[in-house]
């Protein structure tokens, strides 16, 4: 996303953040970057950390050799920003673009110099891209470039000169290539910067340890889940308090009646039972940033690799599905960096089984009120569930419509740190105000729908079977009674499709009690079909079941087929109900 950002948008300079204590390494995308053209600076960042480990970074000879500015930050302390602001804006003015080329010696230099005649033939092409770089790119077997150039008059040509190559063996020989010339470079830019065993590498013999490291994950997670529900509760009920005062005043003091209803009810009682759930959002999101930020999410890809590998998927799979447990729409998003189609496909249609943070607030509403004493360990069997699910889904994907071998995983792992306090807040707040704006939008228009559903047609008793959402729910109670749901449930997750949120306002609306939690957990318990068993049948079914419409609509957008997309939706349906079915009418033979 990034290149093609800077190829198709040019921006005015490009700034290279680059680890300081890792330059090798960092030097590869440099060489890459360097071929493209643009301006470039490289911001040599944590360059503390490397001297205090006795690194000697030559700052002049870097910027000579590489033929661009060079500028020592630390980020976290925000240390040189201003000096690298300064040298963006220098740079820009200058007339000179950073275009080094690296020499890939004689038999591949005709090949570029081959197709860059080629692709010169399309003004188009010539206006939009530097040659040289398209030539490379395509050498390199890189598919998004195949796909920028498909339409053009010289794609057939292209097509041609490179089935008759060995794609393969061209993409490793330009990596030797690169690495050689990082090699020669490296030791002229750092002093004493070898290899050596680092507190990352010895903590890493356990945390990475191939029978302790999935242990340690799941560990970690299920603490994340305990300390979340145990943290949020006294937040959750002051803001009920706020809302159900809210609501009262409404009732109280707005007429008409139906205005009243329409405000106390409608809209303060659907968005407040949402909102009352924020404290949870937020501290998850807290606790999954402080994980992140300290090194050890990387972690966690790696240390899953082996079992993505022998379900059909590489780790790198794994990221998109971590990043799932915020949202599933930035998840779906994120699989562009899995170069391999199928794998790629394969992720898509997985990462909607990954509970997403809009489905936390109906976790907590039916594990606080029906398990209040182990809710905590019940989201985290709620979560891993879902990853079982979708790695099962994975597997039966990779072996019937998406076969294929998984392509190699490799992965720089970062060094551990303490996380940066600041960072992991504003990461919450990032994620977490989504929340708030879906509170404040989607769920606010869904409420209004559902309230009026609920109020019409005029004379008859809000939320009754006779209005418009009980003729609505009991139509599809049929096909939800075998999971054991009556028509509230049933009709409460249709509207979840709009937004997952959704189900617990109009939950709040349909028992008549809007945003008070303590009266819906008083209302659940009391009535008489629901129980234990059914709690966990709609946990599950809430887990699985179709994604939201905005997931769905990514979902059309990455793949670009409708089939795909209908597939996706059917298919979570199929295993919700199969699942929730299996859970509800076994227990009920168990017990």
């Amino acid at each position: 996303m990034a290149r093609d950002f800077i190829v198709d948008e040019k921006p005015d300079v490009v700034v290279q953040i680059v680890d300081a204590t890792n330059i090798e390494r960092n030097l590869y995308l440099t060489t890459q970057l360097m071929e493209l053209g643009s301006k470039m600076i490289i911001a040599l960042n944590m360059y503390d950390l490397a001297e205090e480990r006795g690194d000697k970074l030559h700052v002049n000879k870097m910027e000579k050799i590489l033929s661009m500015p060079v500028v020592l930050t630390i980020a976290s302390k925000n240390i040189g920003i201003s000096e690298l602001l300064d040298t963006v804006i220098a740079e820009k003015q200058k007339v000179k673009h950073h275009g080094r080329e690296i020499g890939y010696g004689d038999e591949i230099e005709s090949r570029i110099i081959e197709i860059e005649k080629v692709l010169s033939q399309d003004k188009d092409l010539t206006s939009r891209y530097p040659l040289r770089w398209l030539a490379v790119r395509l050498l390199d077997g890189d598919e998004n470039i195949l796909r920028k150039i498909a339409g053009s008059s010289v794609a057939t040509q292209i097509k041609t000169i490179l089935a008759s190559l060995d794609i393969e063996e061209y993409e490793a020989m330009m990596a030797d290539k690169r690495y050689e010339v990082i090699s020669a470079m490296f030791p002229q830019m750092c002093e004493r910067c070898m290899t050596r065993m680092t507190t990352s590498d010895m903590i890493d013999r356990v945390m990475t340890n191939k029978y302790l490291g999935i242990p340690i994950f799941l560990a970690l997670m299920w603490g994340a889940f305990e300390l979340t529900f145990s943290f949020a509760t006294p937040f959750m009920t002051v803001i009920e308090r706020i809302f159900v005062l809210l609501g009262e005043i409404s009732v109280a003091y707005i007429q008409p009646k139906w205005l009243a209803s329409l405000v106390g009810e409608g809209i303060v009682g659907g968005v407040g039972s949402v909102f009352s759930f924020i404290p949870n959002i937020f501290i998850l999101f807290f606790l999954l940033s402080l994980l992140e930020d300290s090194g050890y999410l990387a972690r966690a890809a790696f240390i899953v690799d082996r079992v993505m590998y022998k379900i059909g998927l590489q780790g790198k799979s794994f990221i998109p599905m971590l990043l799932g447990f915020g949202c599933n729409v930035p998840a779906i998003m994120a699989t562009r960096s899995i170069e391999d189609r199928m794998d790629r496909m394969a992720t898509i249609m997985v990462v909607p089984f990954i509970s997403c943070g809009a489905r936390l607030p109906i976790y907590i509403l039916f594990a606080g009120t029906f398990f209040s004493e182990n809710a905590g360990n019940v989201i985290f069997c709620i979560y891993l569930l879902g990853i079982l699910v979708a790695v099962g889904s994975a597997k039966l994907l990779r072996t019937t419509a998406l076969k294929g071998h998984p392509a190699p995983f490799i992965l720089e792992l970062p060094p551990y740190r303490i996380p940066n306090l600041n960072t992991s807040i504003r990461h919450m707040w990032d994620n977490g105000s989504m929340y708030i704006r879906k509170a404040g939008t989607i769920i606010l228009g869904g409420s209004i729908v559902i309230w009026l559903l609920a109020a019409l047609p005029w004379g008859i008793e809000y939320g009754s079977e006779q209005t418009l959402i009980g003729i609505l729910g009991h139509a599809i109670q049929p096909l939800m009674g075998p999971l054991g749901f009556d028509w509230k449930l049933s009709v409460s997750l249709l509207f979840g499709f709009v937004a997952k949120e959704i189900v617990v306002a109009s939950m709040g609306v349909l028992y008549g009690v809007g945003d008070d939690q303590l009266a819906l957990t008083d209302s659940l318990l009391a009535d008489p079909h629901l129980s234990q068993l059914t709690a966990v049948s709609l946990m599950v079914f809430s887990l699985l079941y179709m994604p939201c419409i905005a997931t769905v609509g990514i979902i059309k957008k990455e793949t670009g087929s409708w089939r795909w997309t209908a597939f996706s939706v059917a298919y979570g349906l199929a295993v919700a109900w199969l699942l929730a079915f299996a859970v509800f009418q076994g227990g009920k033979l168990l017990f």
